[in-house]
């Protein structure tokens, strides 16, 4: 009888000792980070690829789904500078700022944080790669239209890759500098003609690609698969570390159609930034090892996709089977982003939180905490 007892003890400390293990898991640890961001990018511009796009959304990929607000130090409605630093850095800032806080100070960011521990880091956009959200990663800087000593930082920084407009930065510059002159000294190899094939690049080496004097054409002016395939040439070049890497990635453009009120502009670059998206969902897949988080720095333009104006059905009434996209502003808003992971440590994102918090979930993921 006491046998039965101590037996029955013993399975019951083992089943609460079990169940305690699966409510208390042990943080999952990354060790690569692909950081996707649409600039501008609201719920209604994720919406465009269930109704415009000719694929299924690559948005349906994702189950782990939260909300940021982006409000800054200083405005309720914030600036891609402000914004992209506090995504960087963990840190609020006043709008036009670059890598420091309110009092002007650098602070660190989480590409800096990563370098630290080994990892190699890249940046791609369809901006001038020297713009505020990819500056916001590697730069500190006062004003984020310090765009000539932001570039000069870049070839100074911890950066192994980048890839996006803006060659006038290094090589057209107000002190008449030619910094590509000078970027084999920095460690880099710039090529300024067009992205090389994946798999061709020497991964003890740091690349730079700059195929247009300013920012690169709209989808809408034939870009072509520009953003896609600087992001997989990214992946390909810096996942040979086996350390792990950081990739941020930005669609840029779509806050330029969200400031021009241009729907086509708007969802060409939505449906492009879906194909960026995909590709790093289909490497993070393959490696099991990867976080994918994917949001935006800010909403732009108040868009939302309403029924057609002036279409009515049989009744009369307004025709809720057609849609069309209308713009509210001109600007930036301070409405809610979302924010889609993917990989270890997924989970960490869903809620409602501050921009700045998904810096430190990042950096609590890489350090293990």
């Amino acid at each position: 009888m006491m046998k039965n007892i101590l037996f029955l003890l013993l399975a019951i400390i083992t089943l609460a000792c079990t169940a305690s293990e699966k409510v208390q898991p042990e943080s999952e640890k990354s060790t690569n980070i692909i950081f996707l961001i649409g600039d501008g990018m609201g719920l209604s511009a994720v919406s465009t690829g269930f109704y415009f796009g000719d694929q299924p959304s690559v948005f349906k990929r994702f189950y782990e789904i939260g909300l940021q607000q982006t409000s800054s130090a200083t405005h309720k409605v914030t600036d891609s500078a402000a914004s992209g630093t506090a995504l960087a850095t963990g840190k609020k800032t006043y709008n036009g700022a670059i890598g420091v806080d309110t009092t002007k100070t650098s602070i660190q960011n989480i590409a800096e944080l990563v370098a630290s521990m080994g990892w190699s880091t890249g940046v791609v956009a369809t901006s001038t790669i020297s713009h505020a959200t990819p500056a916001s990663f590697y730069a500190h800087v006062e004003l984020r239209s310090m765009e000539d000593e932001i570039a000069a930082q870049l070839l100074a920084s911890e950066i192994d890759f980048f890839a996006g407009g803006g060659r006038d930065k290094f090589n057209m510059r107000k002190d008449s500098s030619d910094l590509l002159l000078l970027a084999a000294d920095k460690g880099f190899i710039i090529d300024t003609t067009g992205l090389p094939t994946p798999g061709t690049l020497s991964g003890d080496q740091k690349y730079g690609f700059l195929p247009e004097p300013g920012s690169m054409p709209p989808m809408i002016h034939g870009r072509g698969d520009f953003l896609p395939e600087a992001t997989t040439l990214a992946i390909s070049h810096l996942s040979q570390n086996q350390e792990g890497f950081f990739l941020m990635v930005e669609g840029s453009q779509i806050d330029w159609a969200g400031h021009a009120n241009d729907s086509e502009y708007l969802v060409s670059e939505m449906l492009d930034f879906e194909k960026v998206i995909a590709a790093a969902l289909d490497f993070a897949e393959k490696d099991e090892n990867t976080l994918v988080v994917v949001t935006a720095d800010h909403e732009t333009g108040g868009f939302t996709l309403g029924p057609k104006t002036g279409a009515t059905d049989e009744s009369g009434y307004s025709d809720y089977s057609a849609i069309e996209p209308v713009f509210a502003t001109g600007s930036h808003s301070a409405t809610l982003i979302p924010v889609f992971a993917f990989g270890p440590g997924a989970g960490e994102f869903k809620g409602i939180y501050q921009n700045t918090d998904i810096f430190h979930k990042m950096a609590a993921l890489v350090q293990g905490e």
